[in-house]
C-alpha cells in the first residue's frame, strides 16, 4: 500500500465531513426562489422587497410556557435561500422557559435584547454550561446540542437569536419523545413511568 495513502484518505474524510456538516456555499450573488418550482427567478426581477422580512417588529403569540418565538428561515423568507444563515426574535414573559430543544443542522449564537435570562446547553458528556446572561450579553449553542432559556427577571425578556443555517431545524425534547408515537412499553422501561402518566403526557405535548 501508498505510505501516503491512509494520509490522503484522513484528508478525503475531513474535506467529505466539514463540507456536509453546514449550508453549501452559493454560486451566485443570490437566489430567489421561483413561486412553485426550485430554480432561481431571474436576478434582473429581483427586488428590495425580496430581501427584507418585517415579521419581527412585535412579539408572536405567547404559548402555554411563556414564550412566544417568531422564526425567520427561508421557508417564510425566501431571501435567504443559499445564504447559510436565518434568525428568530423569542420573546419572554415572566416565568416563561424555551423547553430543552436542539437545532440539529446550526449553531445559535442568541444576544439578550432586554431582560435576564437562565440559559445554557449540555454537552455529549452530559455536562451543563448554563448562568444567566443579561442585556447586551451573548450567548452560543453548538450545533446539535441540547439548550434551553427561562425568564428569571422580574420583567418581560427578549432574546435575538441566529444561526448560521437558512433551515436550522428544531427539535423539542418533550415533544421528540412523547409526542411522536414512541412505543409505549419503552417509554415506561426509559422513564420509570406507567401507562397512565405516558398518557397524560402524550396528551400534553401531541402534535397540534
Amino acid at each position: 500500500m501508498c505510505p501516503k495513502l491512509p494520509l490522503l484518505l484522513v484528508f478525503f474524510l475531513y474535506y467529505a465531513i466539514t463540507s456536509l456538516g453546514s449550508d453549501p456555499d452559493p454560486v451566485q450573488d443570490f437566489c430567489i426562489p421561483s413561486t412553485g418550482i426550485a430554480a432561481c427567478k431571474n436576478s434582473s426581477a429581483a427586488t428590495v422587497k425580496d430581501f427584507v422580512f418585517s415579521g419581527i417588529k412585535f412579539p408572536g403569540k405567547f404559548s402555554e410556557t411563556g414564550l412566544a418565538a417568531t422564526s425567520v428561515n427561508v421557508n417564510i423568507f425566501p431571501g435567504l435561500n443559499t445564504l447559510g444563515m436565518s434568525f428568530v426574535r423569542a420573546d419572554f414573559e415572566v416565568g416563561g422557559i424555551n423547553m430543552p430543544h436542539f437545532h440539529p443542522r446550526a449553531t445559535e449564537i442568541a444576544f439578550v435584547l432586554e431582560g435576564k435570562i437562565y440559559s445554557g446547553f449540555v454537552d455529549t458528556e452530559n455536562r451543563i454550561f448554563a448562568k444567566v446572561i443579561e442585556k447586551g450579553e451573548v450567548m452560543v449553542f453548538p450545533k446539535g446540542l441540547l439548550h434551553f432559556q427561562m425568564n428569571v427577571g422580574d420583567m418581560p425578556a427578549t432574546i435575538l437569536g441566529s444561526f448560521d443555517s437558512q433551515n436550522p431545524g428544531l427539535v423539542r425534547i418533550p415533544n421528540a419523545v412523547f409526542g411522536s408515537g414512541i412505543e409505549e412499553k419503552l417509554l415506561e422501561k426509559a422513564f420509570g413511568l406507567n401507562s397512565k402518566e405516558i398518557a397524560k403526557l402524550r396528551k400534553r405535548f401531541a402534535p397540534h
